[in-house]
């Protein structure tokens, strides 16, 4: 299904909205953090994984993306969700190939899950936006050096 870039954009700042409304709050993290070390069994792991996922901290991102990883290679039942979680944390990372790979993983084996396909749209339309501004900045910036160039030849002409 193809959506235009409004759409798109749409749903990104949807999904964007949604993912600060849910940060962990550091209170929640360390809670979930003591029963992982208290008790770590793959539920524990996943849970303070997931809320991991969610983090606006880089290294909590990267680690939750490890711990996540972690239990879908050792067969954790919830893959999806696993799956998910990881993809967050890769949107949320900016790695939106990364993201987009997962979420295509999830909507193979299932269609219906709509917030997969929504991550995905959005890591689309996240990447889109970045390419296009890179193209803008490094046009502008061949325009910049075209003129700097044209002013140094007219400067030597009228001499």
């Amino acid at each position: 299904m193809r959506t235009t870039k409004s759409k798109q954009r749409s749903i990104r700042r949807q999904l964007d909205e949604k993912l600060d409304l849910s940060t962990p709050q550091q209170d929640l993290l360390e809670d979930l953090a003591s029963k992982c070390t208290s008790d770590p069994n793959p539920d524990n792991t996943f849970q303070y994984a997931f809320a991991l996922s969610k983090s606006r901290d880089k290294s909590e991102l990267q680690y939750a993306i490890s711990m996540l990883d972690s239990l879908v290679k050792n067969g954790y039942e919830h893959q999806v969700d696993c799956m998910f979680g990881s993809a967050t944390a890769h949107y949320l990372l900016e790695e939106y190939d990364d993201a987009r790979f997962l979420c295509e993983a999830i909507l193979r084996t299932r269609p219906e899950n709509e917030a997969a396909a929504q991550l995905h749209t959005a890591s689309v339309s996240a990447k889109d936006d970045r390419e296009e501004k890179m193209a803008r900045v490094a046009i502008g910036g061949t325009a910049a050096v075209a003129a700097v160039g044209l002013a140094l030849l007219l400067g030597r002409s009228g001499r």
